[in-house]
């Protein structure tokens, strides 16, 4: 039976009234009034509720015609309650336009910088979307930057500056994931790389990839016997790239605090190269050699000169450890390749292997650590 403007009126808590159709009038324990369409979603095939506003704001007659409307959805096979998100998201993406990719690119590195160290690395993310990104996307609405804008900016550095390129289109990816959390943008990332911008923009030649000279691993012992007489922040800061294999600017821009957890220190995925966190197990003697005081990659080079003759660089260390990882040990390719956080497989694996390989790459680790150590 219908329900009339009387009984709404003169409804008490705890009533549940229906007025056919699935709509019907729900009164809580404090006597707050509420419409709600019951039905099956065509899409799921669960029964569903859905609030249609109080009483106090919402008649009777403007209820049914609520109710009318999405019965009509439902008969065209569409989900009311997922159809209403979807409306309010476009407009809340509407509403955006007027945020533009440079304006919502200040305001998102404004909100981050504070958490990094480094003020070049500040100045870099400034300048470089600055230089080459905001001339080309910086006035569109941030909701509005696809592919073909993407493009127009790497474009014409992809060949020519093939490092700035590629940091270039990492921060853009970051600065609109960011926004499509904020629900200023929907869909796809534009500026993904793997099975999307990988298909349109040519890959990096290895003959591209400058090889830094690497201390070989039969030397290490012995450097590793003078460098740890050396108290200096840099031998300290040398000491913890060697033990866990990270890169230069993972250590630098470091912040202990929040990013060492016990045994486990975990990279922002903004600092990697591979856009992803990672997470690097902790031996006793990396940990030991917290805290120390970032120093420049030349400092660290002039450090390395002090302990050894044979030329060597920072980076390079990356390589002694997968030399010695690949020649004396049994740790799978996988798991080597994982200690240096180089991305092997697809999403499904990569997700998979950085839960599973902690405990080996801990024990690879350890192994390493021992080596450089003398203890074995």
């Amino acid at each position: 039976m219908a329900l009339t403007a009387f009984q709404v009126k003169n409804s008490k808590p705890g009533d549940k009234l229906s007025d056919g159709g699935g709509l019907r009038l729900d009164v809580d324990k404090n006597g707050n009034r509420s419409w709600i369409f019951r039905f099956t979603s065509p899409v799921t095939g669960k029964e569903r509720y859905m609030g249609l506003g109080p009483a106090d704001d919402v008649t009777l007659a403007q209820a049914r015609d609520a109710a009318q409307d999405t019965r009509a959805l439902i008969r065209d096979g569409k989900d009311p309650i997922e159809d209403r998100n979807a409306k309010r998201a476009e407009a809340k993406v509407e509403a955006s336009r007027s945020v533009t990719f440079k304006v919502y690119a200040d305001g998102f590195i404004s909100g981050r910088e504070a958490g990094w160290k480094n003020n070049k690395h500040r100045q870099q993310w400034r300048n470089s979307l600055r230089d080459y990104a905001h001339p080309h996307i910086g006035h569109l609405p941030v909701a509005d930057v696809d592919t073909e804008a993407v493009l127009k900016v790497l474009r014409p550095i992809w060949t020519k500056k093939k490092e700035t390129a590629r940091r270039v289109r990492g921060r853009i990816e970051a600065i609109l994931n960011s926004a499509k959390a904020e629900k200023l943008r929907t869909g796809e990332n534009p500026a993904l790389w793997r099975g999307h911008l990988d298909q349109v923009l040519a890959r990096r030649k290895k003959s591209d990839v400058k090889h830094h000279p690497a201390l070989p691993y039969e030397e290490m012992p012995k450097f590793w016997k003078s460098l740890a007489s050396d108290t200096s922040n840099a031998a300290r800061m040398l000491r913890w790239i060697i033990l866990t294999a990270c890169r230069f600017n993972e250590a630098y821009e470091m912040d202990p605090t929040a990013e060492v957890k016990g045994d486990l220190w975990t990279v922002p995925a903004i600092r990697m190269k591979g856009d992803r966190p990672h997470f690097v197990p902790l031996t006793p003697l990396a940990l030991a050699q917290l805290p120390f005081r970032p120093v420049s990659d030349v400092t660290l080079a002039n450090c390395i000169a002090r302990h050894t003759d044979t030329p060597a660089t920072t980076h390079g260390m990356r390589s002694t450890f997968r030399d010695y990882a690949g020649d004396e040990t049994e740790a799978a390719w996988e798991t080597a390749e994982a200690a240096i956080a180089h991305v092997v497989g697809d999403e499904t694996e990569i997700a998979y292997r950085r839960r599973t390989a902690l405990a080996k790459r801990r024990e690879l680790m350890m192994t390493w650590a021992d080596y450089c150590n003398g203890a074995v």
